[in-house]
This record gives C-alpha cells, sequence and structure tokens, in this order.
C-alpha cells in the first residue's frame, strides 16, 4: 500500500470518526428510550387500575345508597298508610288506638312509631315512654308541617330512647288538610349498619353513611364506634358538596387529599329524600401499593442509567466539544475587548473547529483593519463636526465645548472670562447686493481677522452664527476686553470691504463686550446674554461701535445692565 493510499485511508477514518460520528455513536447505545417505555407501561397500569378502582368504588357507592334508599322508602310507606289510618280513625275517635294495632311487625329498623300533635308534644305512640314529650323544637317537626311532604333528619340524640337516631316525619295534613298531627318514626341506626355490612370487602375500603352536616349514620359492624361521630376530614364533606353542585346530580367521584397526606379516591351517592350522602373511599396508597413500588423501582433505575449516560456524555463532550467552544468563546471575548491581535490556535483543535478558527482569524484581521479606518474617519468627522468651512474658524458647537473648559478652568483658578460678541453690520443688504458668494468671502476675511487677533491674545474665535462671531478671552480683565474689541473693530475695518450701503461705505463690525468671574452657582449663559445685550446696544449707537456690559459676580445676586 502507497503512503499516499494510507494518508487518504487515514482522512476518510478520521472524518468517521469526527464529532458529529461519535454524537450519534453514543446515541446508540443510550437505553434511556427502553426505560422511559417501561415506566409509561407501569403508569398505564397504574390509571388503569385507579379507573377501575373509581368505577367500583361509584358502584359501590350507588348501591349501597339504594340499599339505604329501600329502608327509607319503606320507612316513608310505612308513614303514609300510619297518617291515613290515623287520619280516617281519628273521625271515630280512635287514631292513636287502631294506627298501634296496625303497625307492621317486621320492619326491625323502626324502633318507634309516634304521633306528635299541633303543638308539638307527643300526644300517642308505640312506646309508652314517649308519650307526653315536647319535640316541637325540632327541625324535621317543623319542616315537615311547613312544606307538608315526607322529611328525615339529620342525626340526632333520642330524648325518650337515650340513643342516637335518625327520625323521619310524614305530616297528617298531606292526607287530610283537617289535621295537624305529625306522624314521626325513629329509625334504628344498627340495622343501617348491617346493611353495609357486606359492602367494601377490598383492603383500605372504607363505607359510611353521613348525614348533611358530616355525622356519621351508619358504618360497618367493625366500625360501628364511628356512629355519632364526625368526618374526620370535615374538607371532605365540603368537596362532595361541591362536586354535587359542579355536576348536577346526586352521585360521583373526586380525588381526595386526608389531612394526614393519604391520598384517596372517593365515591358518594345522595339517599333520595334525604341530606345523607353514602360515602365510599379507598386509600390509594394501600390500592397502589405494588404497582408503585415497580413504578419507584424503574425510575430509581432510570435515574442511574440517565446519570452514567450524563457522565459519558460529559467526559466526552468535555473533550470533543467543550473545550473547543472555550477556546473559541475566549477568542471571541479577547476580539470584543478590542484585542484584535489575537489569532486561533489551529493544531490544538479538532479538524471540525479548525474552519471555525481560520474564520475567527480572518475576523480578527478585518477588525484590526476597520478599527484603524474608524479612528481616522472618527478624527475627521470631530474636527468636522467642531469646524466652520466658510469662515475657518470653530462653529458653534466648538465655541461651546471650549467655553465649557475655559468656564472650569477659570472656576478653579478664580480669575475672569470675557466674550466679544460681534456682528458684521449690515451683512444681509451685503449679500442682497453682492451675492452669497460674495457674501462667503466677506465673512471668511472676518474669520481670518479674528483667528489672528486669537492667536496674539491667547483666545478663541468662532463663527457663532449667520454674520455673528464670538472671541473667547481667558484671564482677561474689562480693560483688556475692551482693547481687544477695539482692535477687532479697527481690523475689520481696514479690511476695506466695499459695501455701498454701509454707514462707511466699507463692512464693518459691532462688537458687544462682557466680563464675568465664573461662580458656583452662576450659569454660564448669563455672560453670553450679557455679550449679547451689550452687541444690541452696539447696534442702536449706529453700528461700528464697541459696547461694554458690566456684569457682578452671582454670589450678589444681580446682574447689572448698564452698558
Amino acid at each position: 500500500m502507497s503512503i499516499a493510499r494510507f494518508g487518504r485511508n487515514t482522512s476518510k477514518l478520521r472524518a468517521l470518526l469526527g464529532i458529529r460520528a461519535r454524537l450519534v455513536l453514543l446515541a446508540l447505545i443510550l437505553v434511556l428510550p427502553l426505560m422511559l417505555d417501561r415506566v409509561r407501561l407501569l403508569e398505564d397500569t397504574r390509571s388503569k387500575q385507579v379507573a377501575q378502582a373509581a368505577n367500583q368504588l361509584s358502584e359501590l357507592a350507588r348501591h349501597t345508597a339504594d340499599a339505604q334508599r329501600e329502608i327509607i322508602s319503606t320507612v316513608q310507606a310505612v308513614l303514609k298508610s300510619s297518617a291515613y289510618i290515623f287520619a280516617t280513625a281519628s273521625q271515630q275517635g280512635r287514631g292513636c288506638a287502631i294506627m298501634r294495632a296496625s303497625l307492621r311487625v317486621d320492619l326491625p329498623w323502626i324502633r318507634s312509631l309516634s304521633v306528635i300533635e299541633h303543638d308539638g308534644v307527643v300526644r300517642c305512640s308505640t312506646q309508652q315512654n314517649v308519650v307526653g314529650i315536647d319535640l316541637k323544637d325540632r327541625d324535621y317537626f317543623q319542616r315537615a308541617r311547613e312544606f307538608h311532604e315526607f322529611v328525615v333528619s339529620d342525626y340526632i340524640f333520642s330524648r325518650a330512647a337515650n340513643l342516637p337516631t335518625i327520625m323521619a316525619a310524614y305530616p297528617v295534613s298531606a292526607i287530610d288538610g283537617g289535621q295537624e298531627a305529625v306522624i314521626i318514626a325513629a329509625i334504628d341506626l344498627k340495622w343501617m349498619s348491617q346493611m353495609l355490612s357486606n359492602r367494601g370487602e377490598r383492603d383500605g375500603v372504607s363505607v359510611v353513611l353521613v348525614d348533611g352536616k358530616g355525622t356519621i349514620l351508619a358504618s360497618p359492624p367493625e366500625s360501628a364506634g364511628l356512629i355519632g361521630q364526625q368526618l374526620k376530614d370535615t374538607s371532605l364533606l365540603e368537596a362532595v358538596t361541591l362536586r354535587e353542585i359542579n355536576l348536577d346530580r346526586d352521585f360521583g367521584s373526586i380525588s381526595f387529599e386526608s389531612a394526614d397526606g393519604e391520598k384517596k379516591a372517593v365515591s358518594f351517592a345522595r339517599v333520595a329524600g334525604t341530606r345523607a350522602r353514602m360515602i365510599v373511599s379507598i386509600n390509594q396508597s394501600a390500592m397502589l401499593g405494588d404497582i408503585n413500588h415497580d413504578i419507584r423501582t424503574a425510575y430509581v433505575q432510570l435515574a442511574l442509567v440517565g446519570l452514567f449516560t450524563l457522565l459519558g456524555a460529559w467526559v466526552a463532550g468535555e473533550r470533543l466539544i467543550m473545550r473547543p467552544v472555550r477556546m473559541m468563546t475566549d477568542m471571541a471575548n479577547r476580539l470584543g475587548r478590542g484585542e484584535f491581535a489575537t489569532r486561533a490556535m489551529s493544531a490544538a483543535l479538532p479538524r471540525e473547529f479548525i474552519p471555525l478558527a481560520k474564520a475567527f482569524d480572518a475576523m480578527a484581521s478585518q477588525l484590526s483593519e476597520r478599527e484603524r479606518e474608524m479612528a481616522a474617519a472618527n478624527d475627521r468627522l470631530t474636527v468636522i463636526a467642531s469646524l466652520d468651512l466658510v469662515s475657518g474658524l470653530a462653529n458653534r458647537r466648538g465655541f461651546q465645548s471650549r467655553l465649557e473648559f475655559e468656564w472650569m478652568k477659570a472656576l478653579q483658578t478664580n480669575t475672569q472670562l470675557s466674550i466679544l460678541m460681534i456682528d458684521v453690520d449690515h451683512f444681509k443688504l451685503f449679500n442682497d447686493t453682492y451675492g452669497h458668494p460674495e457674501g462667503d468671502a466677506c465673512l471668511s476675511r472676518v474669520g481670518e481677522v479674528l483667528a489672528s487677533i486669537a492667536d496674539s491674545c491667547a483666545g478663541f474665535a468662532a463663527r457663532y452664527g449667520g454674520e455673528e462671531f464670538c472671541l473667547l478671552l481667558p484671564s482677561s480683565n474689562p480693560a483688556y476686553a475692551a482693547q481687544v474689541a477695539e482692535e477687532v473693530r479697527a481690523c475689520v475695518e481696514g479690511l476695506a470691504i466695499p459695501h455701498v450701503i454701509g454707514t462707511s461705505s466699507t463692512v464693518t463690525v459691532s462688537v458687544g463686550v462682557a466680563t464675568i468671574t465664573p461662580g458656583d452657582t452662576q450659569p454660564q449663559d448669563d455672560l453670553i446674554e450679557a455679550a449679547d445685550a451689550a452687541l444690541y446696544a452696539a447696534k442702536r449707537r449706529g453700528r461700528n461701535a464697541v459696547v461694554e456690559h458690566g456684569l457682578i459676580r452671582a454670589s450678589d445676586q444681580q446682574v447689572s445692565l448698564a452698558g
């Protein structure tokens, strides 16, 4: 095999083992999809078990409620027939005796049957010790008389039997409108509990019958001690009531978390004609114990596989990707800081990063060249931005910058600062007469005069705008400023630029002079406004004149406008 062919084969092998190929190879050995599929299957199994248990609970609640409903329906039928018998026999004056004689004896869930007269006192009963008891304060008695229909009470404690019970009441007025008596039956809760004895055969299943206030009316015999007690989780009854309202029906299911943190699947069904509800719940932890254990094991295995996968990917990614990326990032940061001499070390990079490194090197070279060009352009723009091309002097922007500098300098040295505001007399008429090119030439010659005088007196000259110029004199007193102003006026007049409409047939200027010792609280505009006011005073005096403006320091709180 020739050396050239061997070199080509080596290059192909390196291409196959590049970063992209290595990452694909790493992805192929991952088992995460299999683990996730296993967890998904277990989760589906758990969901099915929960749904199946929920359906069974719902059926259990409804069937149990139906059984309790049969008891209530039987009691209702007995009360109706007793009311009919009592109403009929009362016409013969034997209502109580006939009603007691006609009571069925095969109804073990009825403890007693009684008649309450309109005054709320029991006048007749199958149990003699009940006669004479005043029950007019009982809610079931009042509701039966008010609504003229069958009613069932919540859990109460019987005054006669001294036992927990619920009462059913039926008004005789529903049979005979002339009767105000109410037939009541005391329901034995033991029989209601026995109806639940064969319900809830699964582990963790709880079956109870509760009244509207959450008091347990019946439960299987093994938990008979709960009868008469309130539900442990009072919020459960609120959740059931809210679910009934949302569903607009008397049965349904909810997921509930008890006060001790146990998750329960709860199904409920209302016993028709009453405020009682049959509530069947199952502890999901007990029901799903095995499947939850398998799911936890699967998650642990998934976590371990994921951890080893991440470690392998981290080691491979650190060497193949992260280290080159950090090198490129460091180079980019150095380029961002302006270190355009930075170059990438291609020898320390994988093959796939070499084109990127070369691109960075080329970008660094281009940025370095553009930085030099930009610096030169900025210098030119700075000069242009502060220069007036017509007069050759600084423009207003340049003057303002220089004024701020000299103002701060005068504040530090406690020296005076003077400004000369200079305006070419009748310049608009000059432009109209000789044209704008001659006007620009006139301004250029005035600028040359001011530049020359500024050089000789260490001042700073600028074109303030239009035909208006200014001359800044640092560390100068009013007398010296007036002297320089007179020199400016005389030199411009000495140019002898023809101006047929001017007052002296030549171009002249008016000069306003102002001098101030800057103060900390005094604005710079005071000095400019004072010089401008003096300039207008010079124009009012006939032009081609110099006028001084007297200024007092800001600490004196006054500015003299006398010129």
